[in-house]
């Protein structure tokens, strides 16, 4: 039931006493982990939480990718679940920051530092995800320049120099012919 379509509930919410709405505001909040947390964010943080949850993340990101090209038998599989784990923190630092600013510059260092040159022979079982990880790579490039194409001209001439970088590493790898197929840009 979305509280849009009942327009006489919302009514009878804001005529409850402020004393129940605030008991009934606290559960619902209770319910929801992200919520709860972008309210604390929101509410007890400022600039420098901000700043140390960015470098918090950053750290994680560079711990896991340094264990990515340390290791010896390195594979497509392993790094697609990697980046896909990674990803889901950088979304989760946005829901909770709301910050697009930091977002944008922890994918961008994400794709511009995980290693995606493998050479797996074609009856490897890792193989496979070869075309996976590249999909996955191309696409969160794509998803990527739709967010750049969204910012303000100032965030955007911040950011184009490192975005250039990305592509032309999108472009002169194993990954070119999907970027090619999905219409992925070599410079911006």
């Amino acid at each position: 039931m979305l509280l849009s379509e009942h327009k006489d509930l919302k009514l009878e919410i804001k005529s409850l006493p402020e004393k129940e709405k605030d008991k009934l505001l606290l559960r619902l909040i209770a319910k929801d982990k992200v919520l709860t947390e972008h309210l604390h964010f929101k509410l007890m943080e400022n600039e420098d939480d901000l700043a140390e949850r960015y470098h918090k993340l950053l750290s994680v990101m560079n711990d896991t990718i340094a264990d990515l090209e340390m290791n010896k038998k390195l594979n497509s599989k392993e790094v697609l679940l990697k980046m896909r784990r990674l990803n889901g923190s950088i979304s989760h630092h946005f829901k909770v920051t709301k910050d697009i600013s930091t977002e944008m510059e922890l994918r961008i260092h994400l794709l511009t530092h995980i290693p995606i040159g493998f050479n797996e022979g074609v009856f490897s079982p890792a193989y496979k995800f070869n075309e996976k990880l590249f999909i996955y790579i191309v696409k969160s490039v794509i998803s990527l320049l739709n967010k750049y194409n969204k910012l303000h001209d100032d965030l955007q001439f911040d950011l184009k120099d490192a975005l250039n970088v990305v592509l032309r590493k999108i472009h002169s790898h194993k990954t070119t012919d999907i970027a090619r197929e999905l219409g992925l840009p070599k410079e911006l």
